[in-house]
């Protein structure tokens, strides 16, 4: 463990590649990992990028690489991907699209797989987040599969939160409706190019300034950008790096608190699926039979969590 993690800090990729696939599944080195590299977190920037599938996320995520690395910035990136239905493994689409990056060792990238965890993250999307942190990486920028009506958990990893937008896609209208417009800290109306752009930067703004949002003392900006051409995406870089002056260096110590709160609830959230797992045909028969509910259920998986058994 000693080597794995000296490996990892002296900037080794198959170390650190290594050390995301233990924590993936969920193995004790890899938690012993994280623990003992835990004291060196808390140094990158983490960005969430989200919005709606198609949105053309995966593309401005490569655009931001180009832009941090143009300021000789490390970069960590973690894309999740929808889970495959043959293999349970993600589909790679996003480190597909990112190809450029491969022989650059300042920048890595890890697809990971939502096997069913909802939310738009995966459930060590967490952990790898810290692993990343502890490997140096100046930014982590972590784009989501895709939010729904309420999938909006990535506010939890990230110290800055961009919501991704594009017009002629109804996204204004449903925008207001899932949920997400409260928690970006940046707007981005990504393919701007097209018809249609000026009126959802319209709506979006017309939501915020009718105050029907709680935004306090920062008033999210609006960035148009057209990522395949590079075109907008240093201007949405400089309110990012706005928006984090704003909170302050308290206001990011907030957020990585955070960040592992909701690390530790999302691993016992797995835990809890797991062990159900292990016995799920006999606790539905029991909710069904009346010999048992739900809440007892849960109290037994918990106690068999809290017992000693390894």
């Amino acid at each position: 463990m000693d080597a794995l993690a000296t490996s990892l800090l002296a900037g080794d990729e198959r170390a650190l590649a290594r050390a995301i696939s233990l924590v993936e599944a969920g193995s004790a080195s890899g938690q012993e990992l994280l623990r003992w590299l835990r004291q060196r977190t808390g140094r990158a920037r983490v960005v969430g990028i989200t919005g709606s599938p198609g949105a053309g996320k995966s593309t401005l995520t490569d655009a931001l690489i180009a832009e941090l690395r143009g300021s000789s910035k490390r970069v960590g990136v973690v894309a999740i991907d929808p889970t495959s239905p043959f293999s349970g493994g993600a589909i790679l689409g996003d480190r597909i699209r990112m190809t450029r990056w491969h022989a650059d060792r300042n920048v890595f990238i890890r697809s990971m797989a939502t096997r069913g965890h909802l939310g738009g993250l995966a459930a060590a999307t967490l952990q790898v987040v810290a692993l990343l942190d502890a490997a140096g990486f100046d930014y982590v920028l972590v784009e989501t599969v895709g939010v729904g009506q309420s999938e909006v958990d990535v506010v939890q990893a990230a110290d800055t939160t961009v919501v991704v937008l594009t017009p002629g896609q109804g996204d204004g209208v449903q925008a207001f409706k899932a949920g997400i417009m409260e928690i970006a800290d940046v707007f981005c109306i990504n393919k701007y190019d097209q018809p249609g752009a000026d009126r959802l930067r319209r709506e979006v703004a017309g939501a915020l300034e009718l105050g029907m949002y709680d935004h306090q003392t920062w008033f999210a900006p609006i960035v148009g950008t057209v990522a395949t051409k590079g075109e907008g995406v240093a201007q949405l870089l400089a309110k990012i790096h706005e928006h984090q002056e704003h909170v302050g260096a308290e206001g990011l110590r907030s957020s990585h608190r955070r960040r592992v709160r909701a690390e530790v609830v999302a691993t016992l959230g797995e835990q809890l699926r797991r062990a159900l797992a292990a016995g799920e045909q006999d606790a539905v028969d029991a909710v069904l039979s009346g010999s048992a509910t739900p809440a007892s259920v849960v109290r037994v998986l918990l106690q068999e969590l809290a017992s000693p058994r390894e």
